[in-house]
């Protein structure tokens, strides 16, 4: 009884060295910029021109892509998020993270229970053993059938500590799961926004280069009759020629928002067509929901990511500081060992049971250098997860900054865009009227698709800029589950 009592005791006292974790505390600031945050943008006419504003929420926006209200956007990001190689990696290293602890969990919690079966053929001299004048026996075969049980005894808690540290690895997973799918509807929005402006811009270059060859068709007549100096000619030429070298590049680029779609999807590029998602088609969010940095770090799946790293950097302080301390075990074992293999079944006759103690002494600094090693990785740890919180902070900052200034620009490139077609307007009256020459009408157009060109650039910047946003406060793929 008093091995038993002395376990009892033991088990009783037992505790788990090394720090209990404590999540850091959340950034105790309330706004992301310096300055004052406006509560509203200024608008402009037109697609894209819509005032936002910015009201307080308690959590970030589920599902944020769909307030683009556009059907083939959200078929877009539902098809991603179903086929995407990029998740099926994360789910996998998820799966295997969540088994690691289960492998663990069974190892350290349960009994080791192992059965063995062997024959043995062997033969024992009798005078070795200082017995003289014994004839020694034949060859014999000796069976055995045993089952053991071990057991650790996680006295100082360095099991639960590994434990501890196994299913903070499965947090990371899961949180890097999530930030997975987040990252991917916003490079899926992001995407389909450039690609539909590069389709905007190419088709009013276009346009644009058609202007500029009649103006060149019309100065060349009046070289020819001479009106105008080969100068004029050749500066009609460098315009047109300028404007006809950008199609090739937005052309290129167009391509490459098409393959970097496919890729996403997780299709190959040449069986994708994506012509149906158009700039205008695609409505700019009103009104905008924005959490405190506090919400932020609670919500942003990279930031809880980090928070997992460190809670498993905090464990493994732990485990090392159980190393120091002695290791129980307990182990046991029943059998049977027979010369006959018929007799093995007819009783047990051989049987241990032990408890065993392992105190380190002397491992040369291992254990200790170990332990300052591990607080070393938890500090480094910890300063990650500080830097991640910032960047964080950051990047809500500078995409709130821009939404701003979109507007602003927006607003300044449509007031441009009117004024040019006012001027096309008037051109057009006085073309009929016969008060300007086919150039000037011609050199009015030209303006008005400069201008349209310039503000496509702009209204897609405010839709990207957008979808950043909801993106850099951490929304769930996902619309909460119902209470």
């Amino acid at each position: 009884m008093k091995p038993l009592a002395l376990v009892s005791v033991i088990a009783l006292c037992s505790c788990a060295v090394g720090p209990d974790f404590q999540p850091p505390t959340a950034p105790d600031t309330q706004s992301y910029t310096r300055d004052a945050q406006p509560h509203t943008t200024v608008a402009a006419s037109g697609a894209a021109g819509t005032a936002q504003t910015f009201t307080a929420a308690q959590h970030a926006t589920p599902m944020w892509w769909i307030q683009f209200q556009s059907d083939a956007l959200n078929r877009l990001v539902e098809s991603a998020l179903q086929q995407s190689p990029t998740l099926a990696q994360a789910r996998a290293k998820l799966t295997e993270a969540r088994e690691n602890y289960n492998a663990q969990f069974g190892a350290t919690e349960f009994p080791s229970v192992d059965a063995t079966v062997s024959g043995t053929r062997q033969k024992v001299d009798v005078a070795a053993f200082g017995i003289p004048n014994v004839p020694s026996t034949g060859p014999f075969t000796l069976y055995n059938a045993s089952i053991s049980v071990s057991y650790a005894l996680d006295i100082f808690g360095g099991n639960r500590r590994a434990l501890e540290g196994l299913m903070a690895q499965v947090d990371y997973q899961s949180f890097e799961l999530e930030a997975a799918r987040l990252s991917l509807a916003g490079n899926v929005v992001s995407t389909a926004v450039r690609r539909a402006s590069l389709q905007q811009q190419i088709t009013l270059t276009q346009r644009l280069a058609d202007t500029q060859a009649q103006q060149l068709a019309i100065t060349e007549g009046r070289f020819a009759a001479g009106g105008v100096s080969q100068l004029d000619v050749r500066s009609q030429r460098t315009q047109l020629a300028q404007t006809r070298a950008s199609l090739a590049p937005l052309a290129t680029q167009l391509a490459q928002a098409d393959h970097q779609l496919a890729i996403l999807l997780g299709v190959v590029p040449s069986k994708t067509d994506f012509a149906d998602i158009t700039l205008d088609s695609l409505h700019l969010p009103d009104t905008l929901p924005l959490t405190l940095p506090s919400t932020l770090a609670r919500e942003r799946p990279d930031i809880r990511a980090s928070e997992a790293l460190l809670h498993q950097a905090s464990a493994n302080v732990g485990v090392a500081t159980a190393n120091l301390y002695p290791q129980f075990s307990l182990s046991a074992g029943i059998g049977s060992e027979r010369t006959n293999i018929q007799d093995v079944v007819s009783g047990l006759n051989i049987w241990n049971v032990g408890l065993n103690l392992t105190q380190p002494i002397f491992h040369g600094g291992e254990l200790r250098a170990k332990k300052r090693s591990a607080q070393a990785a938890y500090d480094a740890a910890l300063a990650d997860y500080q830097q991640t919180v910032l960047q964080a902070l950051q990047q809500v900052a500078d995409t709130l900054t821009a939404l701003q200034n979109d507007a602003l620009e927006l607003q300044a490139r449509d007031d441009a865009a009117q004024q040019a077609q006012a001027s096309l307007d008037i051109a057009h009256a006085q073309y009929s009227a016969g008060g300007v020459s086919q150039f000037g009408l011609l050199d009015s157009q030209r303006q008005a698709l400069q201008t349209a060109l310039d503000r496509t650039r702009t209204q897609a910047d405010r839709l990207t800029d957008t979808a950043a946003l909801f993106q850099s406060l951490g929304g769930n793929w996902q619309a909460p589950a119902a209470p």
